[in-house]
């Protein structure tokens, strides 16, 4: 039994106030004691005794013999209390007692013994308890600690969790940004989305980038100025409007309006408030009510020790130090509430998972989706090209030595071997040590590894990600990193913690399930997160590394606009080279849209259906505010900055330009200007090093719904179609 828990044979910890004295013993040794008489009656935990645990088919960990020390979820050693749980309490008749519960904690203060004395606290720290149990999926407050003192032991001795395992290259394909197999890719995804749900990863606040709010808030970019949250959301609505737009056209389909693609929104307790606010202040960015649904991730107790005592908050002996317990709660919260279950029932039969700043992910998700389709991958990982030794997990098919071509071989999953992640310092030394003497090496024909980069986006078959909950509770894996700080390993320089990973979900998922990767090359096409703050951008430059800063993903959101037009004939001048917080980057002109204008190729190129008869010189901005399929660029020659902003009721259209007669703009347009040292500055554009002086722009502004045309319209003095003339209106803005 662990050394940490002198009886840990299952239990919910409960709170009944005025049993609060009976529930406190050796308080001077730091022992909190829980007996059977603070049981809630309807709260059940099976007992299941150490001896009776499997043993995990494959243990990972993002370090060879280290002290990271990892859990399957499935087959592990957690106690299956939540699976008697559930049955238990599907018998509203059956009550059970359950046995005591004790917990060290450390460090072992002097509570004091007394009944009566300090009850508050007394029941501030049980009501933690409490609430730290129910959070756990994995069985209560029991089964955390059950995985702390296995996973623990593991560290304490070094256990190689890859001993015995080969690693592949994975199954997948690599996809081109603009070519036809990536159109080809893109527009099967864009058709099976019709029936997909989404989930977001939030991060956090956004304090280590210098943004005081929370990081869904920030601009993805400044030309168009929307929030990274009103990009994806704007992106699942783009998607939506396309299957409601395939149902008009349907004989005897579904009703349009009953088909709504739904998102769910990992928070926490820092965000989950702001979050909300963010949604409702912006009307939640045309969702519908009861689209968007917010799970909060709860926290996990800290270990203090090797031995898995509870560490003690040294500001507050009453309360026990809680950290986050890693993005892979994501699948926990999945399951426990009810949302995974409910997106079954509704007919959704996809699922796609993504994180919070990188404004692209849309450009890899989408044709992701149709290789999942094509290839029947249950679990498809979005991935992107690396170079050896790059700082970025590899993907790799783990095959237990001398076994070649299993189901994995085939695009498989859990049957002779499994594709996930495996971190860049672990992935050298495991094929050194199998089956590489060379290591993780570039392909000479590539330049890049064959194990391409994990970026943590996946697309996963809905049957087969409940049969992963159904089993693992949502706890689909477990590692533990504490720093030592003696030669025994069992005292730690801080306190740590339990952590899982969303990506690890291949772990939990069923026997024979596929699993692929889809690497989308360029790197920049899909990927181009914000998580680096200015002040550090400036040195990973100098390092020749990706410096992920808003800098750098404001200049690759409009090389990816850039490159999508020139993939469909557009003429858009050259980038021009600039350098803003110490960060060289070559500037595409500034093209921002709404994603319900254009989200995919196959949009754009319906949306400008003459694209010889169009251009964008250099320096130039175009942005498209209001995103709608309304919008159509017949002809354009632009020099200069074009605003568009048309309004979303149905039957609203602006034709600009045609082939035979493309519209003119030319002027001023906007400049980028290094900021100021000297000069004040918002925190959005600190980050990025500059901002667009706006010289000269043709804005061109709707406020009805109508069917207009520019610039023939200005010509004759009106525009056409406008019920309300004074509310549609086009002006040049200095």
């Amino acid at each position: 039994m662990s050394p940490t828990v002198s009886s840990v044979l299952g239990g919910n910890v409960a709170l009944l106030s005025e049993q609060v004295r009976d529930g406190w013993v050796d308080g001077e040794a730091g022992r909190v004691h829980i007996p059977p008489s603070l049981s809630l009656a309807n709260s059940f935990h099976a007992t299941t005794p150490p001896h009776s645990l499997s043993t995990p088919r494959i243990l990972r960990s993002s370090r060879p013999c280290s002290t990271r020390a990892r859990s399957t979820s499935s087959g592990t050693g957690r106690p299956k209390v939540g699976r008697e749980r559930r049955e238990r309490r599907g018998n509203t008749h059956t009550i059970c007692a359950r046995p005591s519960l004790s917990l060290s904690l450390s460090p072992p203060a002097p509570f004091p013994p007394e009944p009566g004395t300090a009850d508050p606290d007394k029941r501030r720290l049980l009501a933690q308890l409490a609430s730290l149990d129910a959070a756990y999926s994995g069985g209560g407050l029991p089964g955390y600690l059950f995985n702390a003192a296995r996973l623990l032991a593991d560290s304490r001795v070094g256990a190689n969790p890859f001993t015995g395992l080969v690693p592949r290259v994975p199954d997948g394909e690599a996809l081109e940004f603009g070519t036809p197999a990536y159109r080809t890719a893109e527009d099967a995804g864009a058709l099976a989305a019709g029936k997909a749900g989404f989930v977001l990863v939030a991060g956090g606040l956004g304090e280590r980038l210098g943004y005081s709010g929370i990081k869904l808030a920030l601009p993805a970019d400044t030309a168009r100025g929307a929030c990274y949250l009103q990009t994806y959301v704007e992106s699942i609505l783009a998607l939506q409007d396309a299957a409601r737009a395939r149902a008009r056209k349907g004989d005897g389909g579904a009703d349009p309006l009953s088909i709504t693609l739904p998102l769910a929104i990992m928070t926490s307790a820092d965000t989950h408030a702001r979050t909300e606010a963010l949604l409702k202040e912006h009307d939640h960015f045309g969702a519908a009510p009861g689209q968007v649904t917010l799970m909060r991730q709860e926290r996990v107790a800290c270990l203090a020790d090797g031995n898995g005592s509870l560490a003690l908050d040294p500001t507050d002996r009453w309360n026990l130090l809680t950290k986050p317990h890693g993005h892979g709660d994501v699948h926990a919260l999945m399951h426990s509430t009810g949302t995974a279950a409910a997106w079954a029932e509704a007919g959704t039969e996809w699922v796609c998972f993504f994180q919070d700043t990188n404004g692209l992910v849309f450009r890899g998700l989408i044709p992701a989706l149709g290789v999942s389709v094509a290839r029947g991958f249950d679990l498809n990982s979005l991935a992107v090209p690396r170079r050896a030794g790059e700082a970025i997990g590899g993907l790799a098919r783990l095959e237990p030595a001398g076994e070649e071509g299993g189901s994995n071989g085939g695009g498989g999953g859990n049957r002779g071997g499994l594709t996930i992640n495996v971190e860049y310092n672990v992935l050298d030394p495991l094929l050194r040590a199998t089956v590489s003497p060379s290591g993780d090496a570039d392909d000479p024909d590539t330049g890049y590894s064959p194990f391409p980069g994990n970026i943590n986006q996946l697309v996963v078959r809905l049957p087969a990600y409940l049969q992963a909950l159904e089993s693992s509770q949502g706890v689909v894996g477990e590692f533990v990193n504490p720093k030592y700080a003696d030669d025994a390993r069992t005292a730690f320089k801080a306190p740590t913690r339990l952590e899982c990973l969303m990506q690890d979900l291949p772990h939990a998922l069923p026997d024979g399930s596929l699993v692929g990767c889809t690497t989308i090359t360029p790197v920049w096409a899909a990927y181009s997160p914000v998580k680096t703050a200015a002040a550090d951008a400036a040195a990973k430059a100098a390092a020749g590394a990706p410096t992920h800063s808003a800098t750098a993903a404001e200049a690759d959101a409009y090389r990816v606009a850039a490159a999508a037009l020139r993939a469909i004939g557009v003429t858009v001048g050259e980038d021009q080279p600039a350098t803003f917080n110490g960060v060289p980057t070559d500037w595409p002109p500034a093209l921002a849209w709404s994603p319900r204008w254009a989200l995919t190729l196959s949009d754009l190129a319906a949306r400008v259906p003459a694209p010889a008869s169009v251009s964008i010189a250099a320096g130039s901005a175009f942005v498209v505010q209001r995103g709608h399929p309304g919008l159509v660029i017949g002809g354009l020659n632009l020099d200069g900055a074009l605003v568009v902003d048309v309004p979303c009721p149905p039957g609203a259209r602006l034709t600009i330009g045609s082939a035979a007669t493309p519209a003119t703009v030319h002027n001023k347009g906007w400049v980028r200007r290094a900021l100021s040292a000297d000069k004040p500055a918002t925190e959005e554009l600190f980050m990025r090093g500059f901002k667009y002086c706006k010289g000269e722009t043709l804005k061109l502004e709707y406020e009805v719904g109508g069917a207009f045309v520019w610039p023939e319209a200005e010509e004759e003095g009106e525009l056409e179609g406008a019920a309300d003339k004074k509310k549609a209106r086009v002006a040049t803005v200095l």
